[in-house]
């Protein structure tokens, strides 16, 4: 099974090289990444060359100019230029534990996908986790972290749980079960069949959506919440848009309330106009 790992990202140089150094250290290494850079500068384009020049995991820089808010887009076009039979698609501020890439290979399973999250982090101890400490392992320690800053908190479960507790939680836990565009993995051909990513969408949901489509396409969710760890550094939001946020809500009503399966604003666009109201069987 040949893997790729999609990690977006937007100007965010420093926190994408804490996030490549935790892919550098997987126990699993027989994947590659791709970036999905939605219109960042110079400075990323250096990091990927700086990892290319530094590591033995292949890597890919898959970029567009710089027009506004088009994750959707540009993830859109690294899952087109990806050849691999699983896709793992995150974030470029969520930094993976050495046990991320195999967690995901281990529970994929056909005709379903894999949905986590992630562990959040306080803007200081983001600034305080260094490559040493991702490389060591001490970052996914919680009594380091506490120690850094990080407030006590439930969510602390997610890194503590050893794998019996984890699978427990991962089956008991209330959240609903759905893609998450920071941790979420699936089969790159059940991303097709869907179309990919609605490119309509901005911030707010459109990971969700995606996953909605799968579910009507009888691609069923397994959640790995406290299994699949990650650490996400915390950044400034500027780009959260109210409006969006709504038209992005009434994308998703419509989907859910006509069981669609494809969208016609995502990977194929020309010749598939018509197919926006595929209705799951």
């Amino acid at each position: 099974m040949r893997i790729s790992v999609i990690l977006s990202t937007y100007n965010s140089p420093v926190w994408l090289w804490k996030v490549l150094c935790g892919y550098d250290c997987q126990s699993y290494r027989d994947f590659d990444l791709i970036i999905a850079d939605d219109g960042s500068t110079e400075d990323t384009r250096e990091i990927v060359e700086r990892f290319q020049a530094e590591s033995s995991i292949p890597i890919k820089h898959v970029w567009h100019e710089d027009n506004g808010f088009r994750k959707t887009e540009i993830l859109n076009k690294a899952i087109s230029a990806s050849r691999a039979d699983y896709l793992v698609i995150s974030d470029g501020d969520c930094v993976p534990r050495s046990d991320f890439v195999d967690t995901h290979r281990r529970h994929a399973r056909p005709a379903h996908f894999l949905c986590a999250t992630y562990y959040k982090l306080t803007m200081a101890v983001s600034e305080a986790v260094t490559e040493p400490h991702i490389r060591s392992g001490q970052a996914f320690d919680f009594k380091w972290l506490h120690g850094q800053g990080q407030p006590k908190s439930m969510k602390r479960l997610r890194l503590v749980a050893g794998p019996m507790l984890g699978s427990l939680l991962n089956r008991i836990t209330p959240t609903k079960a759905n893609w998450s565009g920071a941790n979420s993995s699936g089969w790159r051909d059940d991303i097709l069949r869907v179309n990919g990513f609605d490119e309509r969408m901005k911030y707010g949901g459109e990971d969700k959506e995606l996953g909605d489509r799968l579910k009507n396409n009888g691609i069923r969710p397994i959640r790995l919440r406290y299994s699949a760890i990650c650490l996400h550094l915390e950044h400034a939001r500027g780009y959260v848009d109210p409006e969006s946020y709504r038209r992005n809500q009434m994308i998703r009503h419509e989907t859910r309330r006509g069981r669609l399966v494809w969208t016609p604003y995502g990977i194929e666009k020309a010749n598939h106009a018509d197919n926006g109201q595929h209705r799951a069987a």
